[in-house]
């Protein structure tokens, strides 16, 4: 009901609007996905949870498990990711935490975590990535933002090592660690807020 720079109404001024191409704007009965172009996933990782784009993810890592190789921070992950010996597989799970609102701060666009020069050399073009940080909407990839709660502030994310073991479920929702309970324990007794 509010007006438009026309003087009406934007319901007043789409009222008897046709599409003529419903390959761009498409009825509910014909969606480009079924599931819409966002999810959020939940899991020992993300228990107030996390959101992926399934509709910019290679469907091969809808069901994935991985290594994690675990970054602190955004000029750790730039230092490290260039090297050409860094040990980085296409299974591998890229992490970078301490990017949310409060450890950016600020809440940078540092989701989008590029990929291992390494692998690039080999063709490769995506892998899964996880970070408590955001990316641009326009950013492609198997990219896992928004981890919460944050690791800056204790969130499971700030529990997990390198070479532990990550499993994305797309179908079923799920982010999760494949740490024990007792292991997480001891990680979480002797975690310490980042300086």
């Amino acid at each position: 009901s509010t007006l438009t720079v026309t003087g009406k109404s934007l319901g007043e001024t789409l009222k008897g609007a046709q599409v003529w191409n419903d390959d761009v704007i498409r009825p509910l009965s014909n969606p480009v996905y079924a599931e819409g172009s966002l999810a959020v996933l939940r899991g020992n990782l993300c228990p107030d949870g996390a959101v992926i784009k399934p509709a910019a993810c290679d469907p091969r890592f809808h069901l994935h498990e991985g290594p994690a190789l675990v970054f602190d921070s955004y000029p750790e992950m730039k230092a490290a990711i260039d090297d050409e010996d860094l040990e980085v597989t296409p299974d591998h799970v890229l992490v970078l935490r301490n990017a949310g609102p409060q450890g950016g701060p600020g809440f940078p666009e540092w989701g989008m975590l590029p990929i291992p020069k390494a692998l690039i050399k080999q063709g490769h073009r995506d892998m899964l990535r996880i970070s408590d940080a955001r990316m641009s909407g326009t950013s492609y990839g198997a990219c896992v933002l928004h981890v919460a709660p944050e690791s800056y502030i204790g969130g499971p994310l700030a529990l997990l090592s390198t070479g532990d073991i990550v499993r994305l479920d797309l179908p079923n929702r799920r982010l999760d660690m494949l740490v024990d309970d007792d292991e997480l324990a001891r990680r979480r007794a002797a975690w310490r807020h980042p300086a």
